[in-house]
C-alpha cells in the first residue's frame, strides 16, 4: 500500500484525484505502479486501476493476471471492479472505502457477484485513514 500511496501523491500536481495502484506478482514484487491520469490523458477511463491492469498485462505479455494482486488506495468503481474480475487477478487490496461509487462492497459488490466466472479475494481498509486523508485534503484544496 505504501507504493500505491506514493503513486497517489503524484496525481494532484497533474490536476488529478490522488488515487494510486500497484500490481504485485506471485512473489510480491511490483510489476507496475500507476496513478490516475484522466486529466493528463484526457481519458475518462484512465483510472489508476485500469492503467495498472493494462500495463501489467503488457509487462507480463498476457491479459490473464492470475497470481497477481492489485493494490489500490480507494475502493474501485464499477468500471474498475469489472476490470479486476476480467483480468483474473487473484487478490484485490484497497485502502479507503468509497461510499458514493465503491463497487467492491460499499454501493455494490461486482467482485463478489456469483454470476461472474471469477471472484478475487478482497482485503479492504488497508491504511484506510491515510488513503482517505489524502483524498479529503485534495478535495478541500479544490474547494478553496
Amino acid at each position: 500500500m505504501l507504493a500505491a500511496l506514493e503513486q497517489a501523491r503524484l496525481a494532484p500536481p497533474l490536476g488529478d484525484v490522488p488515487i494510486g495502484a500497484v500490481v504485485l506478482d506471485e512473489t510480491g514484487a511490483v510489476v507496475v505502479a500507476t496513478h490516475n491520469r484522466r486529466e493528463v490523458d484526457g481519458d475518462p477511463t484512465a483510472h489508476a486501476e485500469i492503467l495498472a491492469l493494462r500495463e501489467a498485462g503488457l509487462a507480463r505479455g498476457r491479459w490473464h493476471l492470475g497470481g497477481c494482486t492489485l493494490v489500490v488506495t480507494l475502493e474501485p468503481c464499477t468500471m474498475c471492479a469489472g476490470a479486476v474480475v476480467l483480468s483474473r487477478v487473484d487478490r484485490l487490496v484497497y485502502g479507503a472505502a468509497d461510499p458514493k461509487a465503491g463497487a467492491c462492497g460499499s454501493v455494490t459488490d461486482v467482485v463478489a457477484d456469483p454470476r461472474l466466472n471469477h471472484r478475487p479475494a478482497v482485503t479492504s481498509g488497508v491504511r484506510a485513514d491515510e488513503c482517505g486523508r489524502l483524498l479529503k485534503e485534495f478535495f478541500a484544496a479544490r474547494r478553496r
